[in-house]
């Protein structure tokens, strides 16, 4: 039973569960906070409910209080659980090694995280209605999460934030695990690891395929002008058509057009002149059509 005992708590006093707590020494964009609404007595000596903030490695404190009394029922023993210091100092020296890694030379490195999942950052116990009175009552509250972008366990802020020299970094919608199972995923390995064929036209951050289709330039002079035009086409293939909203093929194409133009010797006069426009036709059969139409006009010097 003693052996037991100890097994039980080797398990739930999983290292990882201390890993996961927010790094007090990563530069965050946004600080993870820990909030508690209390209520303490003001100055008039009248209750007041406030809101208390804690940055990571400054909420210590709050966990050793609130899991003071913690413990598990295991077949009917009582076995205390409170936050453990020792896993703690494990943690911190764990991130002390991980902050100094470095990629071996020759040994190259890439990153893929996952993304559009809402993930918590910030957690807030208690109400202003209802505050927080005992702080060894915490564990039983329902916290509120404050999320961001991340795969649902991990802020995309923190997975790509690896500290080391990486080759690529690239963000895939996906879960935590499930990411693993995206095909997105398979491709951008096939692609890094130069399995199979190697598509050069393949981009594995956006998971399009860009095949140049046509490609024509034209350059002549006429009265003191040289006249250049360029006309390219391209096609987008994607593999996850199956994503996209039926209506995508309905849809009208998309126009877009700039032009550019440089002074001459005098204010009245232009040097050269250019004009591009760029039509993005609705995708269908998973191929999006692209073309380019470009005309310039310089005078000769």
């Amino acid at each position: 039973m003693e052996h037991a005992s100890i097994g039980i708590i080797q398990l739930i006093e999983c290292p990882s569960i201390y890993e996961l707590m927010a790094c007090p020494h990563f530069h965050w964009q946004h600080i993870p906070l820990l909030e508690l609404w209390r209520e303490k007595e003001g100055c008039d000596g009248y209750p007041r409910t406030i809101l208390e903030s804690y940055r990571p490695g400054n909420c210590i404190d709050i966990f050793k209080e609130a899991l003071s009394g913690n413990t598990v029922d295991y077949n009917g023993e009582m076995i205390p659980l409170p936050f453990n210091l020792e896993i703690l100092k494990w943690v911190k020296e764990t991130q002390k090694v991980l902050s100094h890694a470095k990629v071996p030379s020759g040994v190259k490195f890439y990153n893929i995280y996952g993304i559009n999942l809402e993930t918590p950052h910030s957690v807030c116990y208690g109400s202003e209605e209802a505050p927080v009175t005992n702080i060894q009552d915490l564990r039983f509250f329902q916290p509120k999460y404050i999320c961001v972008d991340g795969d649902g366990t991990v802020p995309a802020e923190s997975a790509k934030a690896d500290g080391l020299h990486a080759e690529a970094r690239v963000a895939v919608p996906g879960e935590h695990r499930g990411i693993l199972c995206e095909h997105h995923v398979f491709r951008i390995l096939k692609h890094w690891l130069r399995a199979g064929e190697p598509d050069p036209f393949y981009n594995p951050i956006n998971d399009y395929v860009i095949l140049p289709t046509a490609f024509e330039m034209e350059s002549h002079h006429e009265k003191g002008l040289q006249v250049t035009s360029l006309k390219e086409e391209w096609e987008i293939v994607t593999k996850d058509q199956d994503d996209l909203d039926d209506t995508v093929s309905s849809r009208k194409p998309l126009v877009s057009s700039i032009s550019v133009s440089q002074g001459g010797s005098n204010k009245h006069s232009l040097r050269s002149e250019a004009h591009a426009t760029v039509i993005v036709h609705p995708q269908n059969e998973g191929k999006q059509h692209v073309e380019l139409n470009a005309i310039s006009v310089s005078v000769d010097a």
